[in-house]
């Protein structure tokens, strides 16, 4: 093997964007991703969990809730106010259609994926009908006061559970009414802070299951409107929830980085009779898990510190392999730094910048795996601004050093640069 010269870089401060919701499609393995600086990947269950496909973010919408629906089309919606299609072919947004309630922080589609829910601002919770052109506004359900956090159909398609402060609402879909109206801190004494509902599932069963900020994971029977479990898994929030399509597990996120596990197992051997028992907490996150999702053999978590991991569950798996094996994506997918191999250049992609370094040089020889002193330290270059709320997609530096180029999800941007001396242009082409 011949001899090199190894470049230890330091000085890309890249701050990777959290995630921020998750939705799953285990008909057609695949995991939708959203991250708060606006971007949506896709993942591929039977590849590995390899990500297949990047949409560029958008400093003007914020994905707040990811749905598939129809098979495999994907919707996203946020604090703009707006439902939007994503094309997974194109990868940019194909449709766009204004929710009319204000921001949105819920979205959720029935069973069927023809028909999808938002919970708006407004405390309005609006049906939209999913056509094969796009999507369609149908009518609005009841409307109370307090904003709409969370949605879940109930597995019929006849009923929608909707979580908000203090409150949660169960909505009959057919007259659109509010059927039951329950207060999630009526069994509390002496409560002087407000109780954010912050995620909500709805078994086929009728039971209601909630996680709050006061860290519980509650289970409701709607009908009665009264309270038959709840579990304090943390002195924080419970930030997030997910159920197995089998209704058998269930995975809660919170602030504090753990997720729990809770399964339904008989109360004695061979009983019928079936509680839900908490697993142990698995401490993978560093800050708040926003997001989970719950696969057929493995439970998916995202969280702010910009980690997805997905831990499988081992009574699941057949036979011991790569996928058997914790996994965690720790960094992007993406080729983020590109080298001027001729000019000792390299240029560091950041979502709305570039930046230009040259690396540092040596005259000092050594033995294999020895440091060496620099004699020039890495010098910052240029930073290049991207023009408009589109975030940068890809980008490249010439190997002479002399072209810089990128490209967002509809524009194209060249530049010459020039060196003389000390000093730097940039042209644009």
């Amino acid at each position: 093997m011949g001899e090199f010269e190894v470049h230890r870089v330091r000085f890309f401060a890249l701050v990777p964007a959290g995630v921020r919701c998750l939705a799953c499609l285990p008909r057609a393995a695949r995991l939708a991703l959203a991250r708060t600086d606006g971007a949506v990947e896709v993942y591929n269950f039977a590849a590995n969990y390899f990500q297949e496909k990047v949409i560029p973010g958008h400093e003007a919408r914020s994905v707040e809730a990811l749905c598939w629906a129809a098979g495999e089309r994907l919707f996203g919606a946020g604090l703009s106010g707006e439902i939007i299609e994503y094309d997974l072919a194109g990868l940019r947004m194909s449709r766009c259609v204004d929710g009319g309630g204000g921001p949105i922080w819920s979205m959720a589609a029935n069973s069927s994926g023809t028909q999808l829910a938002i919970g708006c601002e407004d405390g309005s919770v609006k049906l939209f009908q999913v056509v094969p052109g796009g999507i369609q506004f149908e009518r609005n359900l009841d409307r109370r006061k307090g904003r709409i956090l969370c949605l879940s159909w109930h597995p019929s398609d006849t009923h929608i559970a909707a979580g908000s402060i203090d409150v949660l609402r169960v909505l009959d879909v057919c007259s659109g009414q509010t059927v039951k109206r329950i207060m999630v801190n009526y069994h509390v004494q002496k409560v002087k802070r407000e109780c954010i509902v912050w995620s909500i599932a709805f078994l086929s069963n009728g039971t209601v299951v909630t996680s709050d900020s006061f860290g519980r994971v509650q289970f409701w029977d709607w009908e009665r409107g009264t309270l038959q479990e709840s579990h304090t898994v943390s002195t924080s929030a419970a930030l997030s929830l997910a159920v197995s399509e089998k209704e058998d597990s269930i995975i809660v996120g919170t602030s504090s980085g753990a997720t729990y596990q809770f399964q339904l197992l008989p109360v004695k051997m061979g009983s019928l009779e079936k509680r839900w028992v908490r697993t142990k907490p698995f401490q993978h996150h560093t800050h708040d898990v926003r997001a989970v999702a719950h696969s057929s053999t493995a439970l998916i978590s995202g969280g702010l510190d910009a980690q997805l991991v997905i831990r499988p569950l081992m009574e699941k798996m057949q036979k011991k392999g790569y996928d058997a094996v914790l996994r965690k994506f720790t960094f992007p997918h993406r080729r983020l730094v590109s080298c001027a191999r001729k000019a000792r250049l390299l240029l560091f992609q950041f979502s709305q910048h570039l930046e230009l370094w040259r690396l540092g040089s040596t005259e000092e020889t050594g033995k294999d795996g020895q440091v060496l002193p620099l004699c020039r330290m890495p010098e910052h270059l240029l930073q290049l601004k991207s023009k408009g709320p589109e975030h940068i997609y890809c980008s490249c530096v010439s190997p002479c050093g002399s072209w810089v180029a990128y490209s967002t999800a509809s524009r194209f941007h060249l530049y010459q640069v020039q060196y003389e001396g000390n000093s730097i242009s940039v042209k644009k082409v």
